[in-house]
């Protein structure tokens, strides 16, 4: 009996990189019953891939994954391999480019299923007959047909004749009881600060009573790049540390108000909704902005009203500024750590702690490589956000020893507060601007405010989602809302009456092509023209439409231009400051 022959021509093997090594994913719960896990590549995360999991310097070979064309050209086949907890499950892979006019519609799709045994199976770029919209490398796409369910999946490009690749490199496993790791972890701690607040918060949770940590911020915060999101992120994992270490029982409890791609203009906005939900009196608020803030347009004057907006609340709550970082070693610490030094506050730098040790040498000080902490180029991995809440826990804990050490007397409470009252009393780092800024919706109506909704009578259901506190189940953001839907053309305006000093406009960004634009006016003058795709995909945009000293009445209208009268466009809300 003869065995089974090889083939004539064995492809030769080919050189190639990972995009994605070994990552997490689960299969969120789809409305169809089946799960998915989306890793978007669009927006420079490919290249970033490229460099961090497959180690490429070459800047030719990287640029050409800036589009279709060039990936085209440098892209041979594609193989995946996918490991789940069962083998017999089955994953669909899909590789989606985006087009130039339909987004999402546009672009070619290219697809596999392949079962969970951790086996690779190729894509053949050349069994393809690719579209004329083709424009950019866009999301991939793990589709599960059993939801919730957990693995590891791996992606590598195999490259044409001409390219090379570096030599795959073996990532040392992470020892986080290493000297190296709690090192790491200690840099972290940027300013001890006044720590009198968090104390009280300790001893509370010591006394039985129930705790309340919140955390606010970006995408981070929402948990992106955490496999599962609602336990793996580091806002859960710090409640559950802090939890572990100081509660006499289970009374420790979260709020997490993370909101992908949006910076401290919206969060200062959403606070009060989010956070306080009418009820909520959080004993401790870490705030996270640091990687999210580039686009606000006041540069810092929106963080610093936030971080005052909750000092000021009656109850006295513990802050935190936690300063995230992208894999480019960048965030706006520089820009926004004046505000913790001004009413000296507790301030994590968790670029402080991982950087510097990103450029060691292996054995010479260097716990893990980016890759092993980045799921891409914006989003700490699992390993990452452990080592946020890591981080998070070191200040914890040394404000509790040096609450041992010194004891913090009823005296000791009172001077940290009037020192911190004389803080706020004085000029802000930056400004303080929005301190009192209100969300103005269909269901939170202020009544210096009169609105005729002309053709935005609609509400939009088709709404940014966030997973928030220790839920797996989205939360739509904005759902009361005022929304045209391109029927009523004979009444293409909103118009608002509204008394106050300062007005935000939240609207909501698509990638969707029947999503329009609209042309804001102020008492009669134009202000600005609101583009839902300039940032081109589905999240809540705010933006200043004016900004005075004194609170006056203003004229707001919203108008959808001739050309788009046909098409959607959502007001999410307004922010505004009497």
């Amino acid at each position: 009996m003869e065995g089974p022959k090889a083939p004539r021509d064995p492809e030769k093997m080919r050189p190639y990189f990972y995009i994605l090594k070994d990552k997490e994913i689960f299969g969120s719960k789809q409305e169809d019953g089946t799960g998915i896990q989306f890793v978007y590549e669009s927006d420079g995360r490919l290249i970033n891939s490229a460099q961090i999991a497959g180690n490429i310097t070459d800047q030719e070979e990287l640029a050409l994954l800036e589009n279709v064309e060039g990936f085209r050209k440098l892209v041979h086949s594609i193989g995946i391999s996918v490991e789940l907890d069962d083998p017999r499950e089955s994953v669909e892979f899909v590789f989606q480019m985006y087009g130039k006019k339909d987004l999402y519609g546009g672009g070619t799709n290219l697809k596999t299923k392949l079962p969970g045994d951790g086996m690779e199976r190729k894509i053949d770029l050349s069994d393809y007959t690719w579209t004329e919209d083709d424009d950019i490398p866009g999301q991939i796409k793990f589709i599960f047909q059993t939801p919730e369910l957990l693995g590891k999946a791996s992606v590598r490009l195999y490259l044409n004749d001409g390219y090379d690749a570096p030599k795959e490199t073996a990532e040392e496993k992470i020892d986080i009881r290493s000297e190296e790791y709690r090192e790491m972890i200690q840099r972290s701690l940027m300013n001890f600060g006044n720590t009198c607040r968090i104390q009280r918060v300790i001893e509370k949770a010591r006394d039985g009573k129930e705790v309340t940590l919140a955390y606010i911020g970006g995408s981070i915060t929402q948990g992106a790049g955490a496999i599962p999101i609602h336990t793996k992120c580091y806002a859960y994992q710090s409640c559950q540390l802090f939890q572990k270490r100081f509660a006499a029982q289970d009374n420790v409890r979260l709020i997490k108000a993370g909101v992908g791609g949006t910076p401290s203009e919206l969060g200062m906005i959403r606070f009060d909704r989010d956070v306080l939900r009418g009820e909520e009196q959080p004993d401790l608020v870490v705030i996270e902005f640091a990687v999210n803030d580039e686009g606000d347009e006041t540069k810092g004057d929106c963080y610093e009203s936030l971080v005052r907006k909750v000092l000021n609340l009656p109850w006295k709550p513990a802050v935190v500024l936690l300063f995230s970082v992208f894999a480019n070693d960048w965030n706006l610490q520089e820009r926004l750590k004046p505000v913790g030094y001004c009413y000296d506050l507790p301030m994590v730098s968790i670029r402080d702690a991982v950087s510097p040790q990103f450029q060691m040498p292996k054995g010479q000080g260097r716990v893990l490589t980016k890759n092993q902490f980045f799921y891409d180029m914006f989003h700490p991995n699992n390993m990452g956000h452990t080592i946020m809440a890591d981080c998070l826990q070191y200040l914890f804990e040394q404000c509790d020893l040096r609450n041992q050490c010194g004891g913090e007397t009823l005296e000791r409470q009172m001077k940290a507060e009037e020192r911190l009252k004389e803080c706020m009393s004085e000029p802000p780092a930056i400004g303080k601007s929005f301190e009192t800024v209100r969300l103005l919706d269909r269901k939170d109506r202020y009544r210096g405010a009169e609105i005729d909704e002309g053709g935005f009578t609609a509400v939009d259901r088709e709404l940014q989602s966030v997973e928030m506190d220790a839920e797996l189940t989205p939360v739509p953001q904005f759902p009361y809302n005022w929304m045209y839907d391109g029927t009523n053309s004979d009444k293409n305006y909103f118009e608002m009456t509204i008394t106050c000093r300062s007005l935000l406009l939240v609207f909501k960004d698509s990638g969707e092509i029947y999503t329009g634009k609209a042309e804001i006016s102020v008492d009669g003058g134009y202000c600005m023209t609101a583009d839902p795709h300039i940032n081109n995909w589905l999240h809540c945009n705010a933006v200043i439409l004016f900004q005075e000293e004194e609170s006056k009445k203003h004229i707001v209208r919203i108008t959808i231009p001739e050309e788009d009268r046909n098409k959607q466009f959502t007001i999410l809300g307004f922010g505004y400051v009497q």
